[in-house]
């Protein structure tokens, strides 16, 4: 069993009571239970995202009795954009940042807090909703690099951009399909570069408030490549021009 596994009624109304910094709580599909109702407001009442799943689902988080409910909680706190910003503050350097649109593949994302931590970004900005958290798989394969370096976690990217804008950060979108070309793109400037998901890459309203869309040139037959290394890319790219 993974260690940021709560199953069970009264252990995950418990992890609720004392504060447990959770990431997401399953509840069973078409639950009627008067119990399972109150963990459910509970958890959205603090933040939490709850998922309905079938018996199947919680029984993949849980080999053993769960009672219809199971929790993961996060392996580190989140902090703020703002949180972000001020650590860039406080060394003194332009916001560097990795923006995760969607990215559900906790090795994925893992490997992007890992590269981000390793090129000096002051953080990383995750989704609520459809995103992996900082569960146990994404800290290994992260390499503990989550414990490393700050993470936030946002209920809307878009807004996100917004705040991020309005403190002077540009936002550069890593798209296949993007009129800059990734090695004549100046990143020198306060930056926060966007990874798109797996599956669909960037979505449109977040594409729409990027400042830059930055094409990775590829020579093969595939027309992308996978986020963690589009990520790493990026970041080493704007490395590269800042020293």
């Amino acid at each position: 069993m993974d260690t940021d596994i709560i199953a069970g009624r009264n252990a995950v109304i418990e992890a609720l009571r004392a504060g447990v910094n959770i990431d997401k709580v399953f509840i069973a599909k078409g639950e009627q239970d008067k119990t399972l109702r109150h963990i459910a407001s509970a958890a959205r009442a603090a933040g939490i995202v709850v998922s309905d799943a079938d018996k199947r689902k919680l029984d993949s988080l849980h080999n053993g009795v769960h009672q219809g409910v199971v929790a993961v909680a996060a392996y580190t706190e989140y902090v703020s954009v703002s949180d972000i910003l001020n650590i860039a503050k406080e060394r003194n350097q332009k916001p560097l940042i990795v923006i995760c649109d969607e990215i559900s593949d906790p090795h994925n994302l893992g490997a992007i807090i890992r590269s981000s931590h390793a090129a000096g970004a002051h953080g990383v900005i995750i989704p609520k909703h459809r995103s992996a958290g900082l569960t146990a798989t994404v800290a290994k394969a992260s390499s503990g690099a989550v414990f490393h370096i700050a993470v936030a976690k946002v209920p809307n990217i878009t807004s996100a951009i917004k705040e991020l804008k309005a403190e002077g950060v540009w936002i550069y979108g890593a798209m296949p399909d993007g009129e800059n070309d990734l090695w004549e793109t100046d990143f020198t400037d306060a930056a926060a570069l966007v990874i798109g998901s797996e599956d669909i890459g960037i979505s449109r309203l977040v594409a729409d408030n990027c400042d830059f869309k930055v094409k990775i040139q590829m020579s093969g037959k595939l027309s992308s490549l996978n986020a963690s290394v589009s990520a790493a890319l990026l970041l080493y790219e704007a490395v590269r021009q800042r020293r």
